[in-house]
């Protein structure tokens, strides 16, 4: 059995919308914290259009003595709004960011100053050098918007050379393409640990519906599996975390170098896949 700091992990919340949200989630953050995660990540939330409720998330785990990161998106922004930004940053102690295109608001019809990704992370460190350690993001089974599985490399290895520090992968249900993905990256020169993301499956419908969404693969043995359940939530939780903890003994085999996972704001399938691997 590995002790809980002998493999890093870590956790992604979204910004809860509601007092009761807010104080959910603040139980969740004390479950996780018992399972000492190298950081917890924090997404502006469905249709998030500002960070202050991303700010006061990361802002509390810091506080709580834990370290965390904003997610950072630049569409829609100017090198003015990011040299801002990063001054509040610095100024809330932060030294962590997950950096990303993001996805253009609704009735804005200009992506700003940035286009990429890359073109964000190479501000970033024009403008505060090697202050952040800068995640950025990467999709295995291809980025939905991607003009090819070449390109989508391509643009991911440009995200790193611009000076990304190391990366997270959307979630996939299929380790050969992870590890496909980190070494036709590496084979063009980006050298940085790529974390895979993780989905626990816990509601079949809200995985299907986040994978359509985002462009991650439900192998069809698992998508069937799970319609036959039905609405026997019991057997689709026992599944998903028989399935899942399968998946994150297959990526830490074969030297995957952490794993991010995707909590939804709750901590039981999490900390459940965490017991299975010895890291809880």
């Amino acid at each position: 059995m590995s002790s809980p700091s002998s493999f890093p992990i870590s956790f992604e919340f979204f910004p809860p919308k509601t007092p009761e949200g807010a104080e959910k989630l603040r139980k969740v953050r004390e479950d996780l914290y018992a399972l000492n995660p190298q950081f917890f990540s924090v997404t502006y939330g469905a249709g998030g259009s500002t960070q202050d409720g991303t700010l006061q998330q990361v802002q509390s785990i810091l506080q709580d003595g834990h370290d965390a990161a904003p997610h950072f998106s630049c569409i829609g922004t100017t090198r003015e709004t990011v040299r801002q930004q990063l001054s509040v940053f610095k100024a809330a102690g932060i030294r962590r960011m997950v950096a990303l295109r993001g996805d253009l608001p609704s009735g804005h019809g200009t992506f700003g100053e940035f286009r990429y990704a890359s073109e964000l992370v190479a501000c970033i460190r024009q403008e505060s050098g090697d202050h952040f350690h800068i995640e950025v993001g990467c999709y295995p089974e291809v980025h939905p918007q991607a003009k090819s599985p070449q390109a989508d490399v391509q643009a991911f290895v440009t995200k790193i050379k611009a000076g990304a520090n190391s990366a997270i992968t959307q979630y996939f249900f299929n380790s050969d393409a992870y590890f496909r993905f980190v070494e036709e990256a590496y084979r063009l020169g980006a050298d940085v640990p790529v974390v895979p993301g993780i989905m626990p499956i816990t509601s079949s419908s809200q995985l299907m519906r986040f994978s359509d969404a985002c462009g991650a693969e439900i192998p069809r043995w698992i998508r069937l599996r799970l319609q036959s359940f039905g609405d026997d939530t019991a057997s689709i939780k026992a599944f998903g975390l028989e399935v899942v903890s399968d998946l994150c003994e297959q990526l830490r085999n074969g030297g995957a170098p952490g794993l991010h996972f995707y909590t939804m704001n709750q901590s039981a399938a999490v900390t459940a896949i965490c017991k299975n691997l010895g890291l809880a």
